[in-house]
């Protein structure tokens, strides 16, 4: 018993010499252990042999036990532990001193099950925990149930081994990013990743998660989405990933997956990204799309669309398999990268059945479908320092998917002279009709073919090609008299240059009508002169005091001048010819008909032209308005236009046009009419269907008529916006929104609901007998059935057909950690349907590609 006290007091003073000579060795470290205390105020610290730790370990707890045989320490209640840059905080823990470990366990209720975890907290990353080991010596640690934060999300795995600080692996894991559950807000998350396994690195500056097999948790549903491994990025840079598709089923071509792909970014200035569309009954679509930025220089995007579209069944009448493809590019300078030289391009290239036979939904929800023209531009402009000039190359392609024929203009070239005063002012300022007179000149280029589909780059298309150079001079200046008129002045001068002409004539032996086209150089030139006089009326009407409208004021622009150019098409100018047609009749023709530079105009014109230009306001009472009126406009422009040509032989007043633009409601509605009337009167032959113009003026007819009206409405229209805090006196929160409950417990929120309202009404006859209508109304709209669930669509109907044509309704989802997406079709040519759920966390949507995070957006920096 004497050897055993003997050799404890022996232990307790080698501690204590030790203790002493590691105070005299880093006394700053010794100073901040003697500030921990325990409970019953006493000193905790505990100095271990150099050999077993390389710092001090620092203890605290309620209730603390030491077993100096076993060299073990047990805290219970409230114990803390800290070593290094580790803190650990649990209901208990024990340090085994012989084989460096160090054990912790959260709080247990009476039948041992876990209620409160243990907090490990280490280099700033805070680790909640059922139970955990740690080895001081390897700084190895093996954690269960352990909760670990990263970035914007958490995972749960039921064991969890550091092996150093940067790697740390999982078994059987789940990782969400749903902030309710992160926050401790809801037990289960609304979403979940299960996996296998879980690897995360850990670096300087970024880590990842390297996700094993895998499977998706809806609300604690399984779902069929799988991945055999994820890679899941926590930075801010640019990361690989799977692209999640969007499924459903199209009438014609069948169940599909449809942008199913991978996102990869490629050093630092690319992204390539791999689609493709499946469907069951064998159309396939592969769409790679390459998108690439340089900073302060340039930004565009390759893409393409090549695939095969299979209706029917196979060896039936039914069937059908078409080749499609589209090419495209799209390029943007940077304003600051060269003020002087610009470059653009807006490439899109098809197969002439495209669009009516394409796989990629996106086009059909969209209305890309319904297409009927595609254009394809570069451009490239050269600016000057010191010169007055601008030039401009283009080269476009243009696609008419009515007609199947593709125009080609390669090169096109335009020199533009910034407009000058012809003379230089005395003064200063410019007074006269002789100082301001302004000169505007320019020089066009083009190369032209039109082309069917196919034919594009072959020696046929050589031949047909057109060159063809214009000049167009305008010289102009005005000035003012008598005060309140304006005096303007103008002539133009078109010259011309062709490589092509015509030669029309009738073949008696094949009994046609034969346009032939000689390479021949030929040229014209045609000039016009204007002049106008131009002043401003105004008149009011005001109202007796009280009445609800005040006052209406009506603004006049009435302008009249005169315009005259001689007959081009006479025999002296060479410009037209006459041949005989299959009657005999002698018909002429001019030789630049169907070339590039267009045709002189025929027939002298001496015109007497008229503009009436009106404005139309009221002022009305309003108590909303603090001076207690507001203006109303009537119409915004009331324009009526026409002209009398004296040099004309036969119907020299010119068809009436009148066009109007109002809006009302604070300009929520808009209106948008033109009309056109023909002063003299047509006469219909029996039997016929087209009219004969006669010289009986005075009676004037409708050819035309249009009026197009927009109203967009919403919720706050229709009264003001309700607070609910003081009708109900019950409120209840979930996901940061306030509901409002009355007596019956019904809840009461704000629905917010927009419907654009657009109409459509056109007439047209000119000569027929019968008039062509077409009048449509158009819907669309969104409209929040819950703050969570959102209700869209668009749909037009034809009121001369009554038929509904292209109609959409979509359906969205507000799922906290996701938004679930469907949009349907439900009749016309392509009837479809497609569901779509992506994640909102932005580092699963690099892995599981919800929003395409390329360096094109702003929240991915170089």
């Amino acid at each position: 018993m004497d050897k055993t006290v003997f050799k404890n007091i022996l232990q307790i003073l080698i501690i204590l010499i030790f203790n002493s000579f590691l105070a005299q060795r880093n006394p700053s470290k010794l100073k901040e252990a003697t500030v921990i205390n325990d409970t019953i105020s006493k000193k905790d610290t505990i100095a271990v042999p150099n050999e077993s730790l390389q710092d001090i370990l620092y203890t605290k707890a309620d209730d603390k036990r030491r077993d100096v045989q076993k060299r073990m320490i047990y805290l219970n209640k409230n114990a803390q532990v800290k070593y290094q840059d580790m803190q650990i905080d649990a209901d208990y823990i024990s340090i085994d001193e012989e084989k460096n470990l160090i054990f912790a366990r959260g709080k247990q209720d009476s039948l041992g099950k876990i209620v409160e975890l243990a907090q490990v907290n280490q280099g700033g990353k805070k680790y909640e925990v059922e139970s955990f080991n740690y080895n001081t010596k390897t700084r190895e640690a093996i954690a269960y149930n352990a909760r670990t934060e990263e970035s914007e999300g958490l995972i749960v795995a039921d064991k969890t081994k550091k092996y150093n600080d940067s790697v740390f692996v999982m078994r059987h894991a789940e990782f969400t990013t749903d902030s309710y559950y992160i926050e401790k807000k809801d037990t289960r998350p609304d979403y979940h990743l299960l996996a296998s396994y879980i690897k995360m690195q850990k670096g300087k500056n970024s880590s990842s998660l390297i996700v094993g097999p895998s499977q998706m948790y809806i609300e604690d549903v399984p779902t069929p989405l799988v991945l055999p491994f994820a890679i899941l990025p926590f930075s801010s840079k640019r990361s690989a990933g799977i692209l999640i598709p969007s499924f459903g089923e199209r009438q014609d071509v069948g169940f599909f997956l449809n942008g199913i792909g991978y996102y990869q970014p490629i050093g630092e200035h690319f992204d390539l990204k791999v689609l493709a569309d499946i469907y069951t009954k064998g159309s396939w679509n592969l769409r790679p799309e390459m998108n690439y930025l340089k900073k302060y220089r340039y930004t565009g995007n390759f893409s393409a669309d090549i695939g095969n579209t299979v209706r029917g069944i196979k060896g039936l009448d039914n069937y059908s398999k078409t080749g499609t493809y589209r090419i495209a590019w799209r390029h943007t300078q940077d304003a600051k990268a060269n003020p002087f030289l610009t470059f653009s391009a807006s490439v899109d290239m098809t197969s002439q059945t495209f669009y009516n036979n394409t796989v990629n939904n996106n086009y059909i929800m969209d209305q890309s479908v319904l297409r009927t023209q595609q254009n394809s531009t570069l451009t490239l402009t050269k600016r000057f320092l010191k010169l007055p000039a601008t030039i401009t190359s283009t080269a476009s392609y243009s696609q008419n998917f009515a007609t199947g024929l593709s125009d080609l203009r390669l090169p096109q070239m335009n020199v533009a002279i910034n407009q000058f005063y012809l003379f230089k002012s005395k003064t200063g300022v410019r007074t006269g009709l002789l100082e301001n007179i302004t000169v505007n000149t320019g020089l066009n280029l083009s190369n032209f073919v039109s082309m069917e589909e196919g034919g594009l780059f072959t020696k046929e298309m050589w031949d047909k090609m057109q060159t063809g150079v214009k000049n167009n001079i305008a010289l102009g200046t005005n000035t003012t008299f008598a005060k309140y008129f304006t005096f303007s002045l103008g002539a133009t001068i078109d010259n011309a240059l062709t490589t092509k002409t015509l030669t029309k004539f009738y073949d008696p032996i094949q009994n046609v009508e034969v346009e032939q086209i000689n390479k021949k150089i030929a040229g014209y030139s045609i000039f016009s002169t204007t002049a106008s006089i131009q002043t401003q009326l105004y008149g009011q009407a005001n109202f007796k005091k009280g009445s609800a409208i005040q006052a209406i004021r009506h603004m006049v622009i009435p302008s009249i001048g005169f315009t005259y150019s001689p007959d081009f098409g006479g025999s002296g100018f060479g410009y037209f010819r006459n041949y005989y047609n299959a009657n005999g009749a002698l018909t002429p023709y001019s030789i630049f008909d169907k070339g590039i530079v267009g045709t002189p105009t025929t027939g002298m014109v001496g015109a007497l032209n008229y503009n009436i230009g009106n404005n139309i306001e009221m002022k009305v009472r309003s108590k909303s308005d603090s001076t207690g009126v507001k203006k109303m406009k009537i119409f915004e422009s009331l324009n009526i236009s026409g002209n009398y040509n004296f040099a004309a032989k036969t119907h020299p007043w010119s068809i009436i046009s009148v066009n109007g633009q109002s809006s009302f409601f604070d300009n929520k509605l808009s209106v948008n009419t033109s009309l056109t009337i023909e002063p003299y009167k047509i006469l219909f032959a029996p039997g016929s269907d087209t009219g004969i113009k006669t010289e009986d003026f005075g009676h004037f007819s409708v050819q035309g008529f249009n009026v197009q009206v927009s109203y967009p409405l919403s919720n706050e229209l229709f009264g003001e916006k309700k607070d609910y805090s003081k009708i109900y006196s019950q409120k209840g929160e979930i996901r940061n929104e306030n509901y409002f409950f009355d007596d019956d417990n019904y809840a009461h929120f704000e629905q917010a609901w927009t419907l654009n309202v657009n109409a459509n009404y056109q007439y047209s006859r000119t000569l027929s007998r019968t008039a062509t209508k077409m009048a449509s109304i158009g819907l669309d709209g969104s409209i929040k059935l819950t703050p969570y669930w959102n209700v869209n669509g668009s749909t037009h109907y034809d009121m001369v057909t009554k038929e509904l044509a292209y109609t959409r309704i979509g359906f969205s989802r507000d799922q906290r950690s996701f938004t679930i997406n469907f949009n349907w079709v439900p009749f016309g040519q392509y009837k479809v349907y497609d569901f779509f759920i992506g994640i909102k966390a932005n580092i699963l949507s690099d892995a599981l590609k919800y929003k395409d995070r390329s360096f094109t957006q702003p929240n991915a920096p170089f």
